[in-house]
């Protein structure tokens, strides 16, 4: 039987996964990703393991390629990726000479906003934005129905919005970028920057070490009603909320859509995002305040899509 393939690859991990034609998610393989500072072929090399175990036995009609980075507008390049080694990287050819099967490569939040505009809460949406977030902010969008990717096919990048003159430093050599304020990243380092300050299960997780925090680990103790993770989701939340506030000042979409492995916190993360939207969009009490929903496909959203993409594709050469 031949399959289609979404892989997602970010700045830790990778997730790959067969998707069937309404979006459904088969079964899933998740890696570790290499690193940043590495050999690009190991980190191609993950996504080959991936491709293989996730396959198995039946026959690979085409893989979609979600990647953490600037894809050129031609979608044969990663032009640039904060978190991970590919720079100007052909990595479209290379993979389709390595795996024999068609590629799609796109960004990995316009991947994912394809699959939410095609499957998912943003079905129907003439304009919609869409935010990851994971390790990082990406950002995807839909105008006029379709999927907008700019002069350079790196058209929403919010994540790299400078939102604090001067402030943190971040992966993409600028600074005071919004994802150093809301992400994963930014989740863990508010508890880590309070870590002892009260009582926590967070000293259990991580044995004491404030070093060996993880997302996950804040996560699982904000489920379990951890005051000092509750409280990192709340920050990250409220940064969210006026991130969306200020696109939707610009844009007035339809909806915003919220994805990637940290949405999987739910309302944890989305109750203050909505406070903050409501309190920061400008004119809020006379207008529609665009509903801030989670995404339907969640952290697989960006696999869903790329899945899609490549379908698409090998449809469309075989007319």
């Amino acid at each position: 039987m031949g399959v289609y393939i979404g892989i997602d690859v970010g700045g830790t991990k990778v997730l790959a996964g067969v998707v069937d034609a309404r979006g459904r998610v088969v079964r899933t393989v998740q890696r570790s990703t290499p690193g940043r500072r590495v050999d690009p072929g190991l980190v191609e090399q993950a996504l080959s393991d991936a491709l293989v175990e996730v396959a198995g036995d039946d026959e690979v009609l085409g893989v979609g390629l979600a990647a953490a980075g600037f894809v050129d507008a031609a979608g044969q390049k990663v032009m640039f990726a904060p978190h991970l080694p590919w720079v100007e990287a052909p990595v479209r050819s290379r993979l389709e000479e390595c795996w024999g099967v068609p590629v799609a490569l796109e960004n990995d939040a316009t991947a994912a906003a394809h699959a939410e505009m095609t499957h998912g809460v943003a079905a129907g949406a003439e304009d919609a934005i869409m935010v990851t977030l994971g390790t990082g902010i990406g950002g995807g969008l839909v105008i006029g129905g379709r999927l907008h990717r700019g002069r350079n096919g790196m058209a929403g990048e919010f994540g790299h919005m400078q939102v604090v003159p001067d402030g943190a430093e971040c992966e993409c050599g600028g600074r005071g970028c919004w994802e150093q304020y809301c992400s994963g990243r930014a989740l863990v380092r508010f508890a880590r920057d309070r870590f002892g300050s009260q009582p926590s299960v967070l000293e259990e997780s991580c044995g004491g070490n404030p070093g060996a925090l993880t997302g996950p680990m804040v996560t699982d103790a904000a489920g379990e009603g951890d005051l000092l993770a509750l409280a990192a989701f709340r920050h990250v939340g409220d940064w969210l909320g006026v991130g969306l506030a200020n696109l939707s000042a610009a844009l007035d979409p339809d909806c915003l859509v919220v994805g990637g492995g940290v949405s999987a916190a739910g309302d944890r993360l989305l109750a203050p995002a909505r406070t903050a939207l409501q309190r920061s969009l400008v004119a809020s009490g006379h207008r529609r305040v665009p509903p801030l929903v989670a995404a339907r496909f969640g952290p697989q959203a960006g696999l869903v899509g790329a899945a899609d993409l490549v379908r698409q594709q090998v449809a469309r050469a075989g007319q």
